[in-house]
């Protein structure tokens, strides 16, 4: 079983043993960044610098400068490694020139191995990945990231190009994205 990028930006985020006493002081309840540096022996600036590397992985979440470990978070992403595993597409339903790229392209759990160049091969790609996302529904940011983040960690060119392509729409602040019926340019 090949590990997901989730679980791989879990481990590394753990790997540090700052980002760890992070993590077991914010299991005692939560706290504002001052409150941990105070509490490690640490500069506010290197626990602001973890407490994001943890926030952007998805085991610390913050609000009104307080943070708290999620701990649902981390379970979810625990028992996501050890769900059956399955292609997230069927080759049976696709044309064969489009199954032949998926297959260049994407490993057999549906993660990217890489993001192809711009063109016939991009759109193929998006049009697989536009599928993760629900008509009819609207996303954060943040949102549209952690669903992006299942293919590829830049999740940033992913959401450009899928609304470069016309498949999803945004509001111009970026604060709302949602998929479009029919969308391809």
């Amino acid at each position: 079983m090949e590990p997901q990028p989730e679980i791989l930006s879990f481990v590394k985020a753990m790997s540090s043993a700052e980002r760890l006493r992070i993590v077991g002081l914010l299991s005692q309840g939560p706290k504002r960044a001052v409150d941990v540096a105070s509490a490690l022996g640490v500069h506010a600036s290197d626990v602001m610098r973890h407490l994001e590397q943890l926030t952007a992985t998805g085991v610390v979440t913050e609000a009104d400068s307080v943070y708290e470990l999620d701990e649902k978070a981390i379970e979810s992403l625990a028992r996501g490694q050890f769900e059956a595993r399955r292609p997230v597409y069927d080759a049976n339903e696709e044309d064969e020139d489009i199954r032949k790229m998926l297959n260049t392209f994407l490993l057999a759990d549906g993660t990217l191995k890489q993001i192809p160049p711009l063109g016939k091969k991009l759109l193929i790609i998006m049009n697989f990945l536009v599928h993760a996302f629900d008509f009819d529904a609207t996303y954060t940011e943040k949102e549209v990231n952690i669903i992006l983040r299942r293919f590829h960690v830049d999740t940033a060119a992913l959401r450009r190009y899928l609304v470069d392509y016309g498949l999803m729409e945004r509001e111009s602040d970026g604060t709302k994205y949602w998929r479009v019926r029919g969308g391809t340019k």
